[in-house]
C-alpha cells in the first residue's frame, strides 16, 4: 500500500461568468468555421459584467458575422433569461471592438508555421474509463448535473452560477474514496438553505459520485452554499473574462499547463491545436498499454512548422527510453499545425461545446482528440507486440 494523500479539482457551471465568456468567444469562432473554415481567423475575447458583454479581439474572414446575436442566444441558451437574474439576453449591451490578425503573424501562419510560440501539454491516466484524474472528472459530472436539474426544472429554484469542488483520496496511485464535495449554486431568493441542501446532495450529488469511491465508514464531507445564500450570481456577482477556467478545462491541477487558454482561438493557434493534440497522443500512450499515466510537451516557435522539443513523461507500463517515446510519437503524428488541425479535423463549428464541462475526457464524437486509433501504430513503432 502506498501513502495517502488527498487531490482536490474544481469545476464550473455554464452559467459561472467566466464560462458564459468562453462560450461567446467560442461561439463566435464557431460561426467563422461554419462560413470559412479555411482562411478563418479568430482571437475572440469576451468580457461580461453587470448588465454588459464587451467582444474584442482579431478576425479575419470574408463572412459577416453577427456578433450581437451570437452573444445573446448564448446568454439565452445557458438560461439568462430574466432580468432578476441579474443578466438577461434581452436586455444586456453589447459592445463589440474587433479588428484584423496582425499581417505579421499571418506571414507566420499562412505557409503554416505556428501561430505563436510556446508549449503545450497533454495528459492521461488510467483512473477513470476515460483516461482522465479521478478528481476533475466527479468536478465536471456535478456542474453537468446541477445544470441539468436546473434545465428540467427538478430543482426550480436553481439559477444559471455554480461551482463544484471534489476532494479524493488515493493511496499510491491509486483512487480510493471521495473525501469532500463542495458546491456552491445559486438560487432564487425565497429559497430555504436546508431543503437546498439536501436536494442537491440527493439530485446531483448521488447521482455523480460512483459508488465504490462512496466510503459508507467514513462518509463524504459535503459543504453547500457555505455563506449561507447564494442569490446574486452570474455577471452580476462577478466579473467574468475569457480564458480564466484553464485549469478546470484541463486535468484539474494535475500536470503541468503551458499557461495558454483555448477558448475564442481558431485551431492555427497551437495553444489550442497543440494543446488537443497533446491529449490526442497522450491517450493513445496510455490506450496502448505503454504507460499508466503519460503527459507530453509540445513547445513551438512561431511561423515554424515543426515542434522545437518534445517531452515525454511516463510512468508505469513498459519500461520504454523516453527517445524511443519521442521518435514513435514524431512517426505516428505529424506534428504540423497544417497536420494537426487536418488529423483532428479541426475546421469545425465544434467549439461553443467544448467551453464548458471541460475539453478532454468527453466522449462526443467531435473530440476527435478523444479517439484512440493510434493504439496499434504506437505499439509497433515502438517495437511492442499488439
Amino acid at each position: 500500500m502506498g501513502r495517502t494523500r488527498f487531490l482536490t479539482s474544481e469545476s464550473v457551471t455554464e452559467g459561472h461568468p467566466d464560462k458564459v465568456a468562453d462560450q461567446i468567444s467560442d461561439g463566435v469562432l464557431d460561426a467563422v468555421m461554419a462560413s470559412d473554415p479555411q482562411k478563418g481567423r479568430v482571437a475572440c475575447e469576451t468580457l461580461l459584467t453587470t448588465g454588459m458583454a464587451l467582444v474584442a479581439g482579431e478576425i479575419t474572414t470574408d463572412s459577416y458575422i453577427d456578433v450581437r446575436g451570437i452573444v445573446r442566444q448564448v446568454v439565452k441558451d445557458i438560461g439568462y433569461t430574466r432580468a432578476d437574474y441579474g443578466f438577461s439576453y434581452k436586455t444586456c449591451a453589447v459592445l463589440v471592438s474587433i479588428g484584423e490578425q496582425s499581417p505579421d503573424i499571418a506571414m507566420g501562419v499562412d505557409p503554416g508555421g505556428a501561430g505563436d510560440q510556446g508549449m503545450m501539454f497533454g495528459y492521461a491516466t488510467r483512473e477513470t474509463p476515460v483516461l482522465m484524474p479521478l478528481p476533475i472528472t466527479l468536478a465536471h459530472r456535478l456542474t453537468s448535473r446541477l445544470a441539468e436539474v436546473r434545465k428540467k426544472g427538478i430543482l426550480s429554484y436553481l439559477r444559471p452560477d455554480g461551482k463544484s469542488q471534489v476532494t479524493v483520496e488515493y493511496e499510491g496511485p491509486t483512487p480510493v474514496r471521495v473525501d469532500t464535495v463542495v458546491i456552491a449554486a445559486q438560487h432564487a431568493p425565497e429559497t430555504d438553505q436546508d431543503d437546498m441542501k439536501r436536494d442537491i446532495w440527493e439530485q446531483v450529488v448521488v447521482p455523480s459520485i460512483p459508488e465504490e469511491f462512496m466510503d459508507r465508514l467514513r462518509p463524504i464531507t459535503y459543504y453547500m452554499n457555505r455563506t449561507g445564500r447564494f442569490e446574486v450570481g452570474g455577471p452580476q456577482g462577478d466579473t467574468g473574462l475569457t480564458g480564466r477556467k484553464i485549469i478546470a478545462d484541463t486535468y484539474g491541477g494535475v500536470g503541468s499547463h503551458g499557461g495558454g487558454a483555448f477558448s475564442g482561438k481558431d485551431p492555427t493557434k497551437v495553444d489550442r491545436s497543440g494543446a488537443y493534440m497533446a491529449r490526442y497522443i497522450a491517450k493513445n500512450v496510455v490506450a496502448a498499454g505503454l504507460a499508466d499515466h503519460c503527459e507530453i510537451q509540445l513547445a513551438y516557435a512561431i511561423g515554424e512548422p515543426e515542434p522545437i522539443s518534445i517531452l515525454v513523461n511516463a510512468h508505469g507500463g513498459e519500461e520504454i527510453p523516453e527517445e524511443s517515446y519521442v521518435k514513435a510519437i514524431r512517426e505516428v503524428f505529424d506534428l504540423r499545425p497544417s497536420g494537426m488541425i487536418d488529423a483532428l479535423d479541426l475546421r469545425r463549428p465544434i467549439y461553443r461545446k467544448t467551453a464548458a464541462y471541460g475539453h478532454f475526457g468527453r466522449e462526443d464524437s467531435d473530440f476527435t482528440w478523444e479517439i484512440c486509433d493510434k493504439v496499434e501504430a504506437l505499439r509497433k513503432a515502438v517495437g511492442q507486440r499488439a
